[in-house]
């Protein structure tokens, strides 16, 4: 590890942007600054295109997940709502993490989907909602095998400290485990990757299975409209909804305030300059650097009004669960598939 000062001289010749942002779980954080660096930086990709996927060695319960059709009637099962969710994050109405749950995210993204084939948008699943969803994949899987390479069990991974002055000495904020880093890179939660590979250890050579992750969105984004009551982020080209990702979103206390403003800049991988406030109410700022578990994750879309933008999250899970002082967050593999298609100058409206 450096030392703070290291890194406060490594942070030279650096622009910031100044918001209030807040991940869960580092409540003593009370404002910060996405640190804009001069020089481009490596990015995680949570979809690696040399990742390797089969249908061989799936358990019964995989086979249950892949040959799952929807009937009217049916009773509820979790092979059923596996597939649902993996369908709606196919055709780009994100659930945000997969975990077998039908949760207010899975209802939501039924509903956006619906609105974005023309189908009456009543959140249920019907005959032609799931035409429409299995139009294109019909012959794919939804759980696949994967084999764990020596690079993915090498990592780097740490446990993180508690105190935000022990993280900002941190090289970089990296998954703790490589269950956290292929839940992500999978779209799934970390307790529903455990469970459809019990007893595994997670270590090179070994072959796991995981959610077979679809293709990223194609279609520009040039209009975005945030909605805090629903907490979701709907996308736009022109007047046409292309997709739909979960978010937790500041609300009016927390200086998210409604407006259109404009998308100024993108950036991959951000440090973050967080302020903390001490138990006797005196105040210190860290930089913390940058990487998966950052407060702002590993993407940052910031708009024409200093304190406001788009980024990521440490904590997939918890997507439109937790709170937030501001700004307005994805999973981390959403703001990628976002930041990929949207350009400078669109429009970002926040209802």
């Amino acid at each position: 590890m450096k030392a703070i000062k290291s890194l406060m001289v490594a942070m030279l010749g650096l622009s910031s942007l100044s918001i209030t942002a807040y991940a869960a779980g580092e409540e003593k954080i009370v404002s910060g600054e996405v640190v804009i660096p001069t020089n481009k930086k490596a990015t995680i990709n949570p979809n690696p295109s040399n990742k390797r996927t089969t249908v061989h060695a799936l358990d019964e319960y995989a086979q249950r997940v892949n040959d799952a059709t929807w009937s009217e009637n049916m009773n509820i099962n979790t092979a059923m709502t596996v597939k649902i969710q993996a369908l709606l994050d196919w055709n780009n109405a994100s659930v945000g993490a997969i975990d077998g749950g039908w949760g207010m995210n899975s209802k939501k993204a039924l509903t956006n989907f619906q609105k974005m084939q023309g189908i009456e948008a009543t959140g249920k699943m019907n005959e032609e909602t799931w035409q429409a969803l299995t139009a294109t994949t019909a012959d794919q899987p939804v759980l696949v095998s994967y084999t764990i390479t020596e690079a993915d069990a090498k990592g780097p991974y740490n446990k993180l400290p508690e105190s935000v002055e022990a993280r900002s000495k941190l090289k970089a904020l990296n998954y703790e485990s490589i269950e956290e880093m292929l839940a992500e890179r999978f779209h799934m939660t970390i307790a529903y990757l455990k469970k459809v590979n019990p007893n595994k250890k997670f270590v090179a050579g070994e072959t796991i299975t995981v959610i077979n992750t679809g293709k990223p969105l194609e279609e520009k984004v040039d209009r975005v409209v945030v909605s805090r009551s629903d907490n979701v982020l709907y996308a736009y080209q022109k007047d046409t909804l292309v997709a739909s990702y979960p978010t937790t979103v500041g609300g009016e206390a927390s200086t998210t305030p409604g407006g259109k403003y404009k998308l100024i800049n993108k950036v991959e991988m951000p440090n973050y300059k967080a302020t903390v406030e001490n138990d006797d109410g005196s105040k210190k700022s860290f930089i913390l650097p940058s990487g998966p578990n950052s407060p702002v994750g590993v993407v940052w879309m910031g708009l024409n009004k200093p304190s406001y933008g788009i980024h990521g999250s440490p904590m997939p899970e918890r997507i439109s669960r937790q709170s937030s002082l501001g700004c307005v967050r994805l999973t981390n593999w959403d703001a990628l598939e976002l930041l990929a298609v949207i350009d400078d100058g669109a429009t970002v409206e926040i209802r």
